[in-house]
């Protein structure tokens, strides 16, 4: 179970830097082989599942282990950006930072329910987190008009179901792993002449 104490939530080690490296690269190979990309009918063309580590960072480890995940996520996307709609860090960097931040409170606050329920929830409002803040500050820096926002619906709405299926896959795998129980024991004989 991926139950955290509040203590253990907020600090830092090794381990949740390392973790944070390796969902951030994650994201980072998903942008840059374009595997990250869904194509959908919009303006774009395409709806991303790159803040979904950003997300599973903060629902297995914490929101330190998202708010880094994001962090790496948003600093790449500003250097990788050749529109110029993500040279602003407030559009490309603090939005993915507080994906990892709204996902945990969002899994902390149905863990008890249900942890698939939970996991499932923190995908969609750190999708939300990501497209509502990104669109807005596109939208309030002039880089897009507020007519374009409509478009972006379709988009929008196939990174929540993306991440509102991956998130639970995951974490419910990653549980399953540290619990130990993935392999069964072979109780029966084996036929010798078979091998």
């Amino acid at each position: 179970m991926a139950s955290l104490s509040r203590e253990s939530a907020t600090t830092i080690n090794t381990r949740k830097i390392v973790v944070a490296g390796v969902l951030g690269a994650i994201a980072i190979v998903l942008g840059v082989t374009q595997w990250g990309f869904i194509p959908v009918p919009n303006v774009s063309g395409r709806a991303t599942i790159m803040h979904v580590p950003v997300v599973i960072g903060a629902v297995l480890e914490g929101p330190i282990v998202g708010m880094l995940t994001g962090l790496i996520f948003g600093v790449f996307s500003m250097l990788q950006d050749t529109t110029g709609l993500f040279a602003n860090p407030l559009i490309a960097v603090v939005p993915r930072v507080l994906i990892g931040l709204t996902s945990w409170l969002a899994y902390r606050s149905l863990e008890k329910v249900n942890i698939d329920l939970a996991a499932a929830v923190a995908g969609v409002v750190g999708t939300l987190t990501n497209t509502i803040l990104v669109v807005g500050g596109l939208v309030a820096f002039g880089m897009i008009p507020a007519a374009a926002v409509p478009t972006i619906i379709p988009q929008a709405i196939a990174e929540v179901v993306l991440a509102a299926v991956l998130t639970p896959l995951v974490v419910r795998g990653v549980n399953l792993v540290r619990s130990g129980r993935t392999s069964a024991s072979d109780t029966t004989p084996r036929d010798k002449s078979s091998f």
